[in-house]
């Protein structure tokens, strides 16, 4: 059989290729500006998703009022408070953390949304994806090396963003089989404005000093809209089983685009974790497509 790019298997997977790439530009982004210019993460946070929502109006007025009707209202912000939580913990992460790090420990997300579906569902999960989680979370303490002096607890933050944007997925996935692409998008960036809003006003303010750090945020916001939408429209074309370990290709993008900006070389507990991490989440990936 031909593949061809209107197929939605390949269109899934580019879709998900393109949201990773234009994610690991806004991390590095974000990092820039809070790491080297001094920008409170809280801060950082509200003016990338506040710009993200300004560059999403057309897609707001072109949907309308009616755009944010939904039978599935109570999804949608239990979604967005998932990923509330998880965006102000990574970004705080990424104030501290160097993005090789940050990004390889995220990547075990899907071994939280297997404990999500075991504690909370009640779902079967058999021996073989017990040791698979298992091994993905011995991949995460080799990169996060808590016996070493290097090990802070800043370093904990993206496992618990991991955690909640596991849920955010989940919720996410759901929400494709009711709403389109668009409409997840709308509500998550609308609803995020004022929950990011709330933790701005009690954490570094909005002030942004410097004409540099402006120009990142604008681009950051701008891009970050993009791989919402993108992301939206992976899970929406095709199965998630099949587009998410595209969605590995992350790791590769991250740790270069922290070597173009920051010169970081990650040491070789990195890609032994993320071998293991990645060898997991394809093996578990492969039974739930099964």
């Amino acid at each position: 059989m031909t593949l061809t790019l209107t197929q939605p298997a390949i269109k899934g997977a580019i879709y998900m290729v393109l949201a990773g790439a234009a994610f690991a530009v806004v991390n590095i982004s974000i990092q820039k500006v809070t790491m080297s210019m001094g920008v409170d993460s809280t801060t950082a946070a509200f003016w990338q998703y506040f710009i993200a929502m300004l560059f999403s109006l057309p897609m707001m007025a072109r949907l309308g009022v009616r755009g944010l009707v939904s039978a599935h209202f109570g999804l949608h912000v239990l979604r967005v408070i998932l990923a509330v939580m998880g965006i102000q913990l990574w970004v705080a992460g990424l104030a501290h953390v160097p993005i090789w790090q940050a990004i390889a420990l995220v990547m075990t997300s899907p071994f939280f949304v297997t404990l999500g579906a075991w504690a909370l569902l009640r779902e079967a999960v058999g021996p073989a994806r017990w040791l698979a989680t298992l091994l993905g979370f011995a991949g995460g303490v080799v990169i996060l090396q808590p016996w070493s002096d290097a090990f802070t607890a800043y370093t904990l933050l993206p496992i618990a963003a991991a955690a909640l944007w596991a849920g955010s997925s989940l919720m996410m996935k759901r929400l494709t089989a009711f709403e389109h692409a668009d409409k997840i998008t709308l509500y998550l960036l609308v609803m995020l404005l004022p929950i990011n809003a709330v933790f701005a006003g009690v954490g570094g303010g909005f002030a942004v000093v410097g004409q540099a750090a402006l120009l990142i945020l604008l681009a950051a916001g701008l891009l970050t809209a993009l791989a919402q939408y993108l992301l939206a429209r992976a899970y929406e074309v095709a199965d998630a089983s099949y587009v998410q370990p595209f969605d590995h290709l992350k790791l590769p993008l991250n740790v270069l685009a922290g070597w173009l900006v920051f010169g970081y070389l990650p040491s070789g507990n990195l890609w032994v974790g993320a071998v293991m991490i990645i060898g997991a989440s394809v093996f578990i990936m492969g039974k739930e497509s099964r």
